[in-house]
């Protein structure tokens, strides 16, 4: 089992999406929407509160056309409760920008005040749908975290550990009494040598056991975040060090080595994770991450001791890799995936990223290869959540393609929609599944 992640009791870990505290935002904001709202003034209810409503409601129906309809830096439009949350918002601000100049100037800094109480309600409010700043630490978390250099790691070749046929590496593993209690967390670049892929940084991490003597060949997890996003949400909402020095502490310092990788290049992009117009992100999974990896660690090499796996549009990504790429990844943890990359809908996906081109598409496309390809020898798990409406579906449609193409498969349902209150139980519950598949543990 998974250690539970120990959490400090201070401050910086109360919980921000339960509890007192967005209960206590939700009173406080709609009291400041109210204190904005309200007046005594006959011409405020009748010419300026319409005029801030109106505007309100015009910029918020602006922002959700922008986002769903010109921008699409998601592939699903925005969420009905957030483009509530985020017009909230939107109308204390419109509230106190008409408020303001019918008043004293002593108040001004009231009805500043309250717009910005009514911002932090909006906020917390779509805070609590994605869950992704659980906590004050978790959004500070990339201040907090201490990342260490890949120097000394990439720079020393160790004796191996040797594991014997029908063993697995927890088997024949003996730590050291200087063994360190937690692992390191780095970041490198992993350059687009064979792709041109222009990547984002990625993250590395480092289990106890790997600065052991003899070192255990470690299995590899591939970890990628969703779009939008960037490798580091896995460390800061996936709070992915505390997760991984959890389970190491749990199995005598023995964890995969985690490369936390960036499959968009920025922060809204959208690649499909294939090769196509939009970059060749595929050869960049599929040769120049892992090139990368086996020349500057030392790792077990097998398809068999490595794992991909991502939330979302990585998840999706994850199960692409493991039909197109399946000498490389034998082990699949797909986390609320769809099922296709899109861009919209298939016809501008198409248009866009292939010229037109279906056969294009439908060649790399993890629907139609595992209509055509079978799997025996790769074990997959989609994991979904039970309130997420939208993707359960999908993935369930592409996990029974997966068991007709003869792929290990199993099903996982967490409570929880599309947000990292599935996101980190999909990873955190899974590591011994990936752990068991990989050789590591039993």
């Amino acid at each position: 089992m998974v250690r539970r992640m120990r959490m400090a009791a201070g401050p910086l870990d109360w919980s921000l999406v339960s509890g007192w505290i967005p209960v206590a935002l939700l009173v406080v904001g709609l009291c400041a929407l109210a204190v904005l709202l309200l007046s005594r003034r006959r011409t405020w209810w009748t010419r300026w509160a319409p005029l801030a409503v109106l505007l309100a409601a015009v910029l918020t129906w602006l922002l959700r056309t922008a986002v769903d309809d010109w921008w699409q830096p998601f592939p699903d439009p925005l969420p009905t409760d957030v483009v509530i949350w985020a017009g909230i918002a939107v109308l204390g601000v419109c509230l106190a920008v008409f408020r303001i100049p019918l008043l004293r100037p002593r108040y001004w800094a009231g009805a500043v005040l309250a717009a910005v109480l009514t911002v932090l309600l909006g906020a917390s409010e779509i805070n609590k749908h994605f869950d992704q700043y659980p906590t004050a630490r978790t959004a500070l978390n990339s201040w907090l975290t201490k990342t260490t250099s890949l120097a000394d790691a990439t720079g020393r070749t160790e004796p191996v550990l040797p594991v014997p046929p029908g063993k697995v590496t927890a088997d024949v593993w003996r730590p050291p009494h200087d063994l360190p209690e937690n692992g390191t967390l780095s970041k490198s670049d992993i350059p687009g040598t064979r792709s041109g892929f222009d990547a984002r940084g990625a993250f590395v991490y480092l289990p106890p056991a790997y600065r052991a003597t003899p070192r255990p060949l470690l299995p590899v997890i591939v970890l990628m975040a969703g779009q939008p996003g960037s490798p580091d949400d896995w460390i800061n909402s996936g709070r992915l060090l505390d997760m991984m020095n959890a389970f190491a502490a749990g199995h005598r310092g023995l964890a995969p080595v985690v490369v936390v990788v960036d499959p968009l290049g920025s922060q809204f992009a959208n690649t499909l994770c294939m090769d196509s117009r939009l970059g060749n992100v595929q050869t960049y999974l599929a040769t120049d991450v892992p090139d990368w990896i086996r020349t500057h660690l030392q790792v077990a090499t097998a398809r068999t001791s490595w794992a991909i796996s991502g939330i979302s549009f990585g998840g999706t990504c994850s199960i692409q890799l493991g039909v197109n790429a399946p000498q490389v990844y034998g082990v699949v943890n797909d986390i609320s995936g769809q099922e296709a990359p899109t861009l919209g809908s298939r016809q501008k996906t198409v248009d866009k990223a292939f010229g037109g081109d279906t056969a294009a598409f439908e060649k790399a496309n993890p629907l139609d290869v595992l209509a055509r390809q079978r799997f025996p020898d790769t074990k997959a798990a989609f994991v979904a959540g039970s309130d997420d409406g939208t993707y359960r579906p999908q993935q369930r449609k592409v996990y029974d393609a997966a068991v007709k193409a003869g792929m290990r498969a199993e099903w996982v349902l967490l409570p929880g929609g599309h947000s990292w209150q599935v996101w980190r139980p999909g990873l955190e519950r899974q590591l011994p599944w990936i752990s068991r598949r990989t050789g590591l543990i039993r």
